[in-house]
Protein backbone atom coordinates (compact mmCIF):
# COMPACT_ATOMS: atom_id res chain seq x y z
CA UNK A 1 0.00 0.00 0.00
CA UNK A 2 2.95 2.61 0.44
CA UNK A 3 3.50 3.83 -2.80
CA UNK A 4 6.12 6.85 -1.67
CA UNK A 5 9.95 7.10 -1.11
CA UNK A 6 10.56 10.06 1.36
CA UNK A 7 13.26 12.14 0.81
CA UNK A 8 15.45 15.24 0.94
CA UNK A 9 15.26 17.77 -2.23
CA UNK A 10 17.34 20.70 -2.20
CA UNK A 11 17.60 20.45 2.12
CA UNK A 12 14.19 19.71 2.20
CA UNK A 13 11.97 17.10 3.02
CA UNK A 14 9.78 15.55 0.38
CA UNK A 15 7.62 12.40 -0.70
CA UNK A 16 8.19 10.62 -3.97
CA UNK A 17 5.37 8.70 -6.84
CA UNK A 18 6.80 7.27 -9.64
CA UNK A 19 4.11 5.76 -12.11
CA UNK A 20 4.62 4.04 -15.60
CA UNK A 21 1.55 4.30 -17.80
CA UNK A 22 1.13 2.62 -21.59
CA UNK A 23 0.15 6.06 -22.61
CA UNK A 24 2.48 8.47 -24.93
CA UNK A 25 3.66 11.34 -23.12
CA UNK A 26 1.19 13.75 -24.55
CA UNK A 27 -1.80 11.75 -22.87
CA UNK A 28 -0.08 11.82 -19.64
CA UNK A 29 0.91 15.16 -19.64
CA UNK A 30 -3.06 16.65 -20.33
CA UNK A 31 -3.69 14.47 -17.59
CA UNK A 32 -1.72 16.67 -15.09
CA UNK A 33 -2.40 20.05 -16.81
CA UNK A 34 -5.47 20.33 -18.02
CA UNK A 35 -8.41 21.51 -15.89
CA UNK A 36 -10.83 19.01 -17.24
CA UNK A 37 -8.51 16.27 -16.63
CA UNK A 38 -7.13 17.47 -13.33
CA UNK A 39 -11.05 17.06 -11.87
CA UNK A 40 -11.21 13.57 -12.41
CA UNK A 41 -8.25 12.97 -9.96
CA UNK A 42 -6.55 15.91 -8.37
CA UNK A 43 -7.20 17.47 -4.56
CA UNK A 44 -8.47 20.66 -5.92
CA UNK A 45 -10.29 22.65 -9.12
CA UNK A 46 -7.00 23.71 -10.09
CA UNK A 47 -5.95 26.39 -13.15
CA UNK A 48 -2.44 26.66 -14.85
CA UNK A 49 -0.98 28.94 -16.70
CA UNK A 50 1.63 26.99 -18.33
CA UNK A 51 4.50 29.23 -18.48
CA UNK A 52 7.54 30.34 -15.37
CA UNK A 53 5.90 32.68 -13.14
CA UNK A 54 2.49 31.92 -14.16
CA UNK A 55 -1.00 31.45 -11.80
CA UNK A 56 -1.77 28.31 -10.48
CA UNK A 57 -6.01 29.37 -9.09
CA UNK A 58 -6.75 26.35 -6.62
CA UNK A 59 -10.40 26.07 -5.88
CA UNK A 60 -13.09 23.57 -4.34
CA UNK A 61 -10.99 21.47 -2.02
CA UNK A 62 -13.21 20.49 0.71
CA UNK A 63 -10.13 20.50 3.33
CA UNK A 64 -9.03 23.87 1.89
CA UNK A 65 -9.68 27.88 1.43
CA UNK A 66 -9.20 28.53 -2.01
CA UNK A 67 -5.19 29.72 -2.76
CA UNK A 68 -2.67 30.52 -5.54
CA UNK A 69 1.17 29.04 -6.50
CA UNK A 70 2.82 30.08 -9.42
CA UNK A 71 4.50 27.65 -11.71
CA UNK A 72 8.58 27.26 -10.90
CA UNK A 73 8.96 25.25 -13.88
CA UNK A 74 7.38 24.04 -17.26
CA UNK A 75 8.84 22.42 -20.13
CA UNK A 76 5.99 20.59 -22.06
CA UNK A 77 5.52 17.79 -22.14
CA UNK A 78 8.44 16.58 -19.92
CA UNK A 79 8.35 18.86 -16.40
CA UNK A 80 5.94 21.07 -14.60
CA UNK A 81 6.77 22.40 -11.18
CA UNK A 82 4.23 25.09 -8.71
CA UNK A 83 4.08 25.88 -5.57
CA UNK A 84 0.96 24.93 -3.23
CA UNK A 85 1.08 27.26 -0.20
CA UNK A 86 4.59 26.58 1.58
CA UNK A 87 5.16 23.53 -0.51
CA UNK A 88 5.62 22.78 -4.48
CA UNK A 89 4.82 19.66 -6.20
CA UNK A 90 6.77 18.78 -9.21
CA UNK A 91 5.95 16.60 -12.16
CA UNK A 92 8.43 14.79 -14.75
CA UNK A 93 7.39 12.88 -17.63
CA UNK A 94 10.00 10.85 -19.67
CA UNK A 95 9.22 8.51 -22.59
CA UNK A 96 9.46 4.76 -22.70
CA UNK A 97 10.62 2.91 -25.58
CA UNK A 98 7.69 1.39 -25.65
CA UNK A 99 5.68 4.36 -26.38
CA UNK A 100 4.40 4.36 -23.04
CA UNK A 101 5.29 7.29 -20.30
CA UNK A 102 7.09 7.23 -16.55
CA UNK A 103 5.81 9.93 -14.38
CA UNK A 104 7.45 11.08 -11.11
CA UNK A 105 5.57 12.87 -8.45
CA UNK A 106 7.49 14.77 -5.75
CA UNK A 107 5.88 16.69 -2.96
CA UNK A 108 8.47 19.04 -1.66
CA UNK A 109 7.10 19.42 1.90
CA UNK A 110 7.39 23.11 4.05
CA UNK A 111 7.62 20.79 7.36
CA UNK A 112 8.82 17.14 7.85
CA UNK A 113 5.90 15.87 9.87
CA UNK A 114 3.55 16.42 7.13
CA UNK A 115 5.24 13.08 4.60
CA UNK A 116 2.95 10.56 6.14
CA UNK A 117 -0.06 12.66 5.81
CA UNK A 118 0.55 13.93 2.19
CA UNK A 119 1.99 11.05 0.91
CA UNK A 120 -1.41 9.38 1.71
CA UNK A 121 -3.19 12.12 0.09
CA UNK A 122 -1.32 11.95 -2.81
CA UNK A 123 -1.88 8.04 -3.00
CA UNK A 124 -5.07 8.14 -3.18
CA UNK A 125 -4.91 10.76 -5.75
CA UNK A 126 -2.59 8.88 -7.82
CA UNK A 127 -5.18 6.23 -7.25
CA UNK A 128 -7.66 8.57 -9.18
CA UNK A 129 -5.12 9.35 -11.87
CA UNK A 130 -4.19 5.60 -12.81
CA UNK A 131 -8.23 4.82 -12.72
CA UNK A 132 -8.27 8.05 -15.22
CA UNK A 133 -5.55 7.07 -17.19
CA UNK A 134 -7.14 3.20 -17.32
CA UNK A 135 -10.25 4.94 -19.05
CA UNK A 136 -11.85 3.37 -15.07
CA UNK A 137 -14.74 6.31 -13.89
CA UNK A 138 -12.47 8.36 -11.42
CA UNK A 139 -14.91 10.69 -9.35
CA UNK A 140 -11.70 12.50 -7.42
CA UNK A 141 -10.18 11.84 -4.42
CA UNK A 142 -12.95 13.06 -2.23
CA UNK A 143 -15.56 10.54 -4.39
CA UNK A 144 -16.74 7.17 -2.36
CA UNK A 145 -15.02 5.14 -5.15
CA UNK A 146 -11.66 6.56 -4.17
CA UNK A 147 -9.41 5.02 -1.75
CA UNK A 148 -10.15 5.32 1.67
CA UNK A 149 -7.59 7.75 2.85
CA UNK A 150 -7.56 6.55 6.68
CA UNK A 151 -6.05 2.66 6.00
CA UNK A 152 -3.30 4.51 3.77
CA UNK A 153 -2.39 6.63 6.42
CA UNK A 154 -2.32 4.40 8.83
CA UNK A 155 -0.02 2.15 6.74
CA UNK A 156 2.41 5.44 5.89
CA UNK A 157 2.79 6.48 9.32
CA UNK A 158 3.57 2.59 10.15
CA UNK A 159 6.10 2.43 7.67
CA UNK A 160 7.80 4.86 9.47
CA UNK A 161 7.20 8.34 7.35
CA UNK A 162 7.27 11.39 9.74
CA UNK A 163 4.00 12.36 10.82
CA UNK A 164 2.17 14.42 13.25
CA UNK A 165 1.08 17.29 11.49
CA UNK A 166 -2.51 18.49 11.56
CA UNK A 167 -5.06 16.03 9.70
CA UNK A 168 -7.72 18.20 8.36
CA UNK A 169 -11.40 17.24 9.43
CA UNK A 170 -10.19 14.66 11.87
CA UNK A 171 -12.82 12.96 14.72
Amino acid sequence: MIQSTYLERDGRPAVRFVRTYPHPIERVWAAITELDELRHWFPSAARIDLRVGGLVTFTDDPYMEGSTGTVLACDPPRQLAFSWGSDELHYELESLADGGCRLTCVNVLYQRNTAARNSAGWTVCLGELDRLLTGEAAGGPHSDTALPWQPVYDATVAAGLPSGAEIPDAD
